[in-house]
């Protein structure tokens, strides 16, 4: 198969652009972009125009901008076979999925696909009809290209390092994972503005909902790779909380240009700031392992930039990502022994280079570090054209699609809504 055709659908949020930011062989240069005229359009316009111009590997995307309140209503009349790029607002996401399926078209849907618990059964009906026109839907876990995240998969499948995973207990989970993004950034080189809808909750979705997805899917790929999860049987949650980053009229003006506060965010503005409930914490158990997530969302952070940190615990070693101040916000990969694992380590640290060329070990007190060299942190714009390959062979042999991929993302958007909803008890 060759030729397919990009769709791109309301490109409200800078993700649909990074996956435009190089070229594809199998792609045609011409894309359709339906969405309704405004600041998120343009956004997505200027950023492909940038790709386009920039001195080293332009792109050549030749966009066909139709611009209207009707775009969904052509999104259903496109021929069916093209790829279709949701990335936007996430309230009504499942409904314009809905749409490309029965149009026929392949989904790369940026996270998060829903962010309430009622709409779980509308996402597997029409995870069911894709899969009945051997159509590919995925949402855009990118992190599961990431270097350290790779490499602890890796790990923790070694028996003889990791052992067992330790089931832990509501006090001190088997595993902890948490992320911390910031609303003030900049993408791709540029500030990333954010439109004014972004801060309303019921549009855009609180923390687990949102980011906490990608917590969900590392824990599920690293616990149980190649495996289908049942989310009726193999989840159980226990406990959650939220609580707002609280944003003033100032910061607000300047992530959105907006002079003052919209209506729509009127009943979470207390004494001229916004109560941003975007922060969240959940403790579920999955198949008996006991996990603790918290998704975070400050002004700026630290670092500078998302950080991300974990902890997976085995009978034989803890495998840890760190990304504090020690690490100099870097992503580091430590492994801290419970039982003799030297030699066992070394020789799978030898038997990755292929895979992973250069990477060592360096012993420190009672633990060691896991150097990875600059060259296999690939960062976080180069992880949307690692999915994007991926995706479009899966397109090109839906055979290939593993039949996992649906049980489990259902497994992990009935986590991140349930917990929103669980928070709020």
């Amino acid at each position: 198969m060759s030729g397919l055709r990009l769709i791109v659908v309301d490109p409200g949020h800078f993700h649909a652009a990074l996956v435009q930011k190089e070229m594809y062989p199998q792609l045609l240069p011409e894309v359709h972009v339906y969405a309704p005229l405004g600041p998120d359009l343009l956004d997505y316009l200027a950023r492909i125009a940038r790709f386009n111009a920039r001195a080293e590997q332009p792109t050549d995307w030749r966009l066909e901008v139709h611009a209207g309140s009707d775009f969904l209503d052509q999104v259903r009349r496109e021929p069916p076979g093209g790829i279709a790029i949701f990335s936007g607002r996430n309230r009504g996401k499942i409904e314009r999925i809905a749409a490309a399926v029965e149009a026929g078209l392949h989904v790369i849907a940026d996270k998060p696909v829903i962010i309430c618990r009622e709409d779980l059964p509308r996402l597997e009906a029409i995870l069911n009809a894709a899969a009945a026109k051997r159509l590919v839907v995925a949402d855009l876990m990118t992190g599961r290209d990431d270097a350290i995240a790779r490499l602890i998969r890796a790990l923790r499948a070694d028996p003889e390092i990791f052992g067992e995973a330790v089931p832990g207990s509501p006090e001190e989970p088997g595993v902890v994972l948490s992320n911390v993004h910031q609303l003030l950034k900049t993408v791709a080189g540029v500030p990333n503005p954010r439109p004014s809808w972004y801060f309303d909750i019921t549009e855009q979705g609180e923390g687990l909902a949102d980011t906490g997805t990608h917590l969900v899917d590392r824990v599920h790929e690293t616990l149980f790779p190649g495996e289908a999860l049942d989310y009726r049987r193999d989840i159980r949650l226990d406990s959650a909380s939220r609580w707002p980053t609280t944003v003033s009229l100032a910061q607000f003006r300047q992530l959105t240009g907006e002079a003052r506060w919209p209506d729509f965010l009127a009943p979470s503005v207390k004494r001229d700031a916004l109560d941003y409930f975007c922060n969240g914490r959940l403790d579920y158990r999955v198949r008996g392992i006991h996990v603790r997530l918290e998704a975070r969302w400050e002004w700026q952070t630290e670092a500078g930039d998302d950080t991300h940190s974990a902890v997976y615990r085995g009978s034989r070693a803890r495998l840890e990502r760190r990304q504090g101040a020690a690490e100099g916000y870097r992503p580091e990969l430590y492994i801290v022994p419970e039982a003799e694992i030297g030699s066992a380590l070394e020789r799978r640290i030898a038997a990755l280079q292929p895979e992973f060329p250069e990477i060592a070990l360096d012993r420190q007190a009672g633990e060691w570090r896991l150097v990875v060299p600059d060259a296999l942190r690939l960062g976080h714009d180069a992880h949307f054209a690692e999915f994007t390959r991926r995706f479009i062979g899966y397109v090109e042999k839906p055979g290939a699609f593993p039949a996992r991929e649906k049980p489990n993302l259902l497994a992990k958007y009935y986590v991140t809504t349930e917990g929103v909803a669980l928070s709020h008890h």
